[in-house]
């Protein structure tokens, strides 16, 4: 996979564009996100995330899915179980994925973060393919939007403490930290 800075867009990945994203207000890049989900909620490989996230979701085919009807949201990236990675929104435009949150003081942290869904659940482990893939595309954001440090990637339970709680305690922080000082997948 490759990051095209001019377009936001990454090259090698598959491409869903999404309805649910604006502009930034500043343009700014300067954090990332990591976010977890499944739909329905335990269920991977459903297809079902990227049709919720093109607004195309058949709200009848389960019960869960009525809750979640009217919502309009989206991520920039979303990382399946195999390590498969589908781009929603460029990376230079403000996707629909953080909610009232706020970082270090700061709100509205849609405005200048980018979201990374990983297909799972708060308590099953991430896969080894998710790890490298989550890495991969860490290190390719990085280069890109070099305000991305180290210290500016969190969980969207970091940003919205009570209201959320992904990636939650199956996601391997250590694991990834290390992958990403080493520059490689884990």
């Amino acid at each position: 996979m490759r990051l095209d800075p001019a377009t936001g867009w990454c090259h090698g990945v598959r491409h869903c564009p999404s309805p649910n994203f604006n502009e930034r207000p500043a343009g700014e890049i300067s954090l990332l996100v990591i976010h977890n989900i499944s739909l329905p909620p335990g269920q991977f490989g459903t297809g079902k995330v990227q049709e919720f996230f093109q607004n195309r979701l058949d709200v009848t085919e389960h019960p869960y899915f009525a809750g979640i009807a009217d919502l309009r949201v989206s991520a920039h990236f979303l990382i399946e179980r195999d390590g498969a990675v589908t781009q929603f929104v460029s990376c230079l435009d403000r996707a629909w994925h953080a909610g009232v949150s706020s970082f270090e003081g700061r709100e509205t942290c849609n405005d200048f973060s980018l979201g990374i869904e990983l297909e799972g659940t708060d308590e099953l482990p991430f896969t080894d393919a998710q790890y490298q893939a989550l890495s991969l595309l860490t290190g390719q954001l990085q280069a890109a939007f070099s305000a991305i440090t180290p210290h500016r990637i969190c969980g969207h339970s970091d940003i919205a403490p009570g209201r959320k709680t992904d990636p939650g305690q199956a996601f391997d922080w250590a694991r990834y930290r290390v992958a990403l000082e080493e520059g490689e997948g884990p």
